[in-house]
């Protein structure tokens, strides 16, 4: 789990979260905490007990560091078996946790949002071959508060302590109310999986999710983004070319200087100060250290290198110089879809149309019945096929982007309803 998750994250309101009796606080984990494990010793005797016995769901999480240190790898992983306990270990002393990949292989693993862990578990050496996702299984259930402690409060009746999602679990020795709070997210794990799947069972969609989880484990790792510099924050405000060069040289230097300290990049340079820098293009020490954002202690230090890659940006030639947009694949952003193409922007706007009600009639977030790039892609260069072949097309076009059986089956009526109405026929 991570401290990016949103408890509060609305899909369809359906009443409180727990309408019973008032929920009872969970404390302290109902086994002693062991670890964190830092000796290879005591990683391969926890390895062996995995390996032995029945092959029982094992829940999971990780703690990392996002907001303090560069990247995103795993400063804490907590396990537990029901008949084992819960220990915590820290792949940080231990170098990785590859040993448990193969007695880990037998299991189920019960995350809650395992895409957030998936990438920093396979980092530390191991990988789930089936899962259960307790927060994807709230969305599909169409719960209001998909959080942990939400999900954890509604189904069982518990209340979990809060407090630390955000800490910086790089610190050591970790203090010993974190490792509490960290035990605790996966003390009832196993059991709210199985709350959520006899809810799911309960209403009809227990297969999708299965389709779901499968999906997760078979995803390939994801691709490095193209030109990650335009997700600074407020470079959407910018369209000169040679202001959007020195977003990305100066962007370009602060990652590597975060890299190298291993500290997050937002706490090297905030983005503003790079906004701010694109904007007012100074030539020399004087004018970058007068601007608000690089007058502090620490920006004053490291002034040479933000000034050499303004002064990069400022030499480029003009055939060197990063487009206003990414020259992505995909279509153009839906607010330009009416003057580029009209018939693409009512096929659009009936689809979204269809698929709120659809997402109405079975209580499931739109973005979980199909995702909207997906959507896009299809509504903008739809298959070149009318008639009674256009519902196959679209189901083969939505299945080789990855869309799962379930989603294809309620999906491509709204689609193909879509195009037929934009085009009359």
């Amino acid at each position: 789990m991570t401290s990016a998750g949103n408890d509060d994250d609305a899909v369809v309101d359906d009443g409180p979260a727990n309408s019973g009796p008032p929920a009872v606080p969970l404390l302290v984990p109902r086994d002693p905490i062991v670890g964190p494990l830092t000796q290879t010793s005591d990683l391969l005797a926890w390895a062996r007990r995995l390996a032995a016995g029945p092959a029982q769901p094992v829940a999971i999480d990780a703690e990392r560091a996002s907001g303090f240190r560069y990247g995103g790898r795993a400063y804490l992983v907590q396990l537990r078996r029901p008949d084992l306990g819960t220990t915590l270990l820290d792949p940080v002393a231990l170098g990785d946790l590859q040993v448990l990949d193969h007695p880990l292989a037998r299991s189920e693993w019960v995350l809650h949002a395992a895409t957030q862990d998936l990438p920093c578990l396979a980092e530390a050496g191991i990988r789930p071959r089936r899962l259960f996702d307790t927060e994807l299984a709230g969305r599909l259930a169409g719960f209001p508060r998909v959080g942990l402690a939400p999900l954890v409060e509604r189904m069982l009746g518990l209340q979990l302590r809060k407090g630390h999602g955000a800490a910086d679990w790089s610190t050591r020795p970790l203090p010993h109310d974190w490792l509490i709070y960290a035990a605790l997210d996966v003390e009832v794990l196993v059991d709210l999986r199985d709350a959520m799947e006899d809810e799911l069972a309960r209403q009809g969609k227990l297969d999708w999710a299965h389709q779901e989880f499968a999906a997760l484990v078979a995803a390939p790792p994801p691709a490095p983004r193209p030109d990650p510099w335009r997700r600074t924050s407020g470079v959407h405000k910018i369209s000169d070319r040679r202001a959007l060069a020195i977003v990305r040289e100066v962007w370009l230097a602060r990652d590597s200087l975060a890299r190298r300290r291993d500290v997050a990049p937002h706490r090297v340079l905030p983005d503003s100060a790079i906004i701010a820098a694109a904007a007012a293009r100074p030539t020399n020490l004087t004018a970058l250290v007068s601007l608000p954002v690089f007058s502090g202690r620490m920006q004053r230090r490291n002034a040479d290198l933000w000034l050499t890659a303004i002064t990069r940006a400022l030499a480029l030639p003009a055939e060197e110089l990063p487009p206003p947009r990414f020259p992505g694949d995909g279509p153009p952003v839906p607010a330009k879809w009416a003057s580029r193409d009209a018939v693409a922007a009512a096929r659009l706007q009936s689809a979204k149309a269809g698929l709120a009600e659809l997402s109405e009639r079975v209580h499931t977030p739109v973005e979980n019945l199909l995702s909207p790039d997906l959507v896009r892609r299809v509504l903008w260069t739809p298959p070149d096929t009318d008639g009674s072949g256009l519902g196959a097309a679209l189901a083969d076009v939505l299945a080789g982007r990855g869309a799962r059986p379930w989603q294809i089956e309620l999906t491509e009526p709204v689609l193909r309803r879509a195009i037929v109405d934009a085009t009359g026929h």
